[in-house]
């Protein structure tokens, strides 16, 4: 058994690094028998440790798809998170991935989930179902649907569907404004489905004209500290603890994925830094932006240095992946409803505040 943690140990690294994640987005896992080894919530990919998995007894799991569970939204979610917390053996630190249900029903042995900018240039496209069908014809198609048990029993079904229809499960399973699931029995096979569905991509890319980087400009000297200051003026005892400054960059105009909306925000502040249109901002949205424009940089704004860097470093990731996304008809965004849950559910807070090390 340990062996099997010292391979999804090395899995995790090597998919912990910003080509595939950021943050603390995607997850790992590996099943041993009756258990389920899976990655805490909000840990890093690239911090994980054999000892660091969270165990979890998958008749426990199993639990979850016969239980009489609330209709509405938010009890639902509180049931599964319960019943998903005394699936957890005794001794585990940490709480279970979110998506451990999920993990669990998927056919290989070891399951990898991450969000490149590469995969969500298509799965944030609205061309993206179509060109996923003629790219990856045996991959699992899912149209957007609320992470946690929502999407685990849309992708059970799914999954049900395609083997009927196809006679075996895929080993890919592509979720629109989310990421990629990939499983299979062994390590190696992880890894060269990846790389398959990378270079295809790639390819795809240059084919189209859309280069894979994001152009960005260095910042103006001094703009760190004028937007400091800036942001001090404008927004007073509210102002943020932390500030990471980067050169400007085109800024995202709405939300992409779960992951941006939990670090950098569903929308940021464009324009300037002046009180008015920060309290405009939050007049629209409810709350201060963690992404402002402004003295020809952007910035990211948090309760610690992690979660202005996290919201910076998401912020050029989804205008990249806006960037790729016009290979595939534009990008896609959330709705209001959908973006609205994952601003409010205590899951996405608790992930935010482990990964930031601060209030969520």
């Amino acid at each position: 058994m340990h062996d099997a943690r010292k391979m999804l140990t090395d899995l995790s690294h090597e998919f912990g690094i910003e080509r595939y994640v950021l943050g603390g987005g995607g997850n790992t896992s590996v099943k041993e028998g009756d258990v389920l080894w899976v990655k805490p919530s909000g840990a890093t990919l690239s911090d994980m440790a054999p000892d660091r998995f969270v165990c979890l007894s998958r008749a426990g799991i199993d639990r979850l798809f016969a239980a009489d569970l609330p209709s509405e939204t938010h009890a639902r979610e509180s049931a599964v998170k319960t019943m998903m917390e005394q699936a957890v053996a005794p001794g585990s630190l940490g709480r279970p991935s979110v998506e451990a249900p999920l993990h669990h029903i998927l056919p290989g042995r070891f399951v990898v989930h991450t969000h490149p900018s590469l995969v969500n240039g298509l799965t944030c496209g609205h061309d993206g179902a179509a060109a996923c069908a003629r790219l990856f014809p045996g991959a699992l198609w899912v149209e957007y649907v609320d992470p946690g048990y929502t999407l685990c029993n849309q992708v059970r079904e799914a999954l049900a569907q395609h083997v009927r229809r196809e006679g075996h499960a895929p080993a890919c399973v592509m979720l629109q404004n989310h990421g990629i699931f990939i499983s299979a029995d062994t390590p190696d096979a992880i890894r060269h489905a990846y790389a398959d569905v990378m270079a295809k991509l790639e390819a795809f890319y240059r084919q189209a004209g859309v280069s894979l980087a994001l152009q960005v400009n260095p910042p103006p000297a001094g703009a760190g500290e004028d937007g400091r200051r800036a942001l001090a003026a404008a927004m007073g005892a509210e102002a943020p603890a932390a500030v990471a400054v980067s050169g400007a960059f085109p800024l995202f105009r709405g939300p992409l994925t779960p992951d941006h909306v939990v670090y950098a925000g569903s929308f940021a502040c464009r324009g300037d830094l002046a009180r008015g249109s920060l309290k405009a901002f939050r007049a629209a949205h409810g709350a201060y932006p963690r992404v402002v424009e402004g003295h020809g940089a952007v910035y990211g704004i948090g309760a610690t240095s992690s979660a202005a860097l996290l919201a910076l470093a998401f912020a050029r990731d989804a205008a990249l992946v806006e960037h790729l996304a016009s290979a595939f008809g534009g990008p896609c965004y959330m709705d209001a409803r959908a973006r609205a849950f994952i601003e409010s559910w205590e899951v996405e807070h608790y992930r935010r505040k482990v990964a930031t090390g601060g209030p969520s």
